[in-house]
């Protein structure tokens, strides 16, 4: 066994990294916060990511989460978002830091030149999705829980939401960043979020078993895991007619209405129930995200998500993330003030300004992005 470069970090005991055999290998180790993303736990998954990028002794990097009762159970549901609340309220300037660098840690390994892998057991959501969605391999379980619930607390599904989400089939996308809809394995797997499916009683062999194979080069890497990981046999499919035909159309206030509409069958009744718990606002937001989003490469989706993430703050304790933060986890009294209060009375004009660029192009602290 070799140690890593970065045991030695500060937050080392939140990072667990190792390199074993020809494979790198870092477990979110954060378990009573259900390894929800610091920003020393950002700084060092950089650090690690960084010094293993130009190692010769790493032919590929595998991610796991610690669970309660062990390793799996669990890889990661978000950011640190206590953090946030507290960051607004006492001014801290580290919140503008948190997510300039999670970002850019999503951009490296979405562009990281060596396979990865990203075993996605239990709750994967928010930040978690950051991490994986940028890995060669996406291995999901049934436990896998996946989500991106960022509008129940006042935001928009950003760590690269609008990239990925936008490139689901159909309207899937819309749906998952309205909704907040939590998924399962053969769901990911269906909606290009996931690239294969194990048994979570296979996990730990497979971790194991990563670290003692004599890999020559990352493509041996992958033609290893390409026999270990056959695709399994298609699970039941979701019928995505309802959702491409709602979520489709061309504003919120349509959807809402098309819903509404249809009161009478179960998945309208719960589909409507879901648009009418979020921030109206960040809704209306969201939805200008993903299509938008559509059209753009990675490192300008980043940059967009910045803009907006920035502007999502910008009022302090009168914002809606603010407020959201409070209410869902925080007070936990389930009652967010929302401003406004309805899907109908937001306009098109609180909308666009969160697209606005806060910074001229040569400061964007995204702007080194390619």
């Amino acid at each position: 066994m070799n140690a890593s470069p970065v045991e030695s970090t500060t937050n080392a005991a939140e990072v667990l990294s190792e390199v074993r055999g020809s494979v790198g290998f870092i477990t979110l180790n954060r378990p009573k916060a259900l390894n929800a993303l610091s920003l020393s736990m950002i700084r060092a998954l950089t650090e690690c990511l960084l010094a293993w990028r130009d190692d010769a002794r790493v032919q590929a990097v595998a991610f796991r989460g610690m669970g309660k009762a062990g390793p799996f159970g669990a890889f990661c549901a978000g950011g640190d978002i206590r953090f946030f609340h507290q960051a607004v309220r006492e001014c801290d300037a580290a919140l503008e830091d948190f997510f300039t660098e999670e970002y850019t840690l999503n951009h490296l390994i979405h562009r990281y030149p060596k396979p990865t892998l990203a075993f996605m057991d239990g709750i994967v959501m928010g930040g978690g999705m950051g991490i994986s969605q940028g890995t060669r391999w996406r291995i999901v379980t049934e436990r896998s829980r996946i989500a991106m619930p960022e509008t129940a607390i006042g935001l928009f599904p950003d760590v690269a939401g609008g990239y990925f989400l936008s490139r689901c089939p159909g309207h899937v996308g819309e749906y998952l960043a309205l909704t907040g809809e939590v998924i399962g394995a053969d769901a990911a797997l269906q909606f290009g979020l996931a690239d294969r499916r194990v048994d979570s009683s296979c996990l730990e062999a497979l971790w194991q078993a990563l670290g003692v194979q004599s890999f020559a080069d990352a493509a041996a890497v992958s033609a290893w895991l390409e026999l270990q990981l056959v695709p399994s046999s298609a699970g039941e499919k979701m019928d995505t007619r309802r959702i491409d035909a709602i979520f489709g159309l061309p504003d919120l206030q349509n959807m809402v209405q098309a819903l509404e509409n249809g009161v009478d069958d179960l998945w309208s009744q719960q589909t409507l129930t879901a648009l009418r718990q979020p921030s109206p606002l960040l809704l209306q937001v969201s939805l200008e995200q993903i299509r938008r989003a559509r059209h753009m490469a990675l490192a300008d989706d980043l940059r967009m998500e910045r803009d907006m993430m920035r502007h999502c703050f910008a009022r302090g304790t009168q914002s809606e993330a603010f407020e959201g933060i409070r209410a869902r986890v925080v007070d936990k009294d389930n009652a967010p003030r929302w401003n406004p209060p309805r899907v109908e009375e937001v306009t098109p004009e609180m909308v666009q300004a969160f697209f606005a660029g806060p910074w001229p192009a040569h400061a964007h602290p995204l702007r080194l992005l390619d």
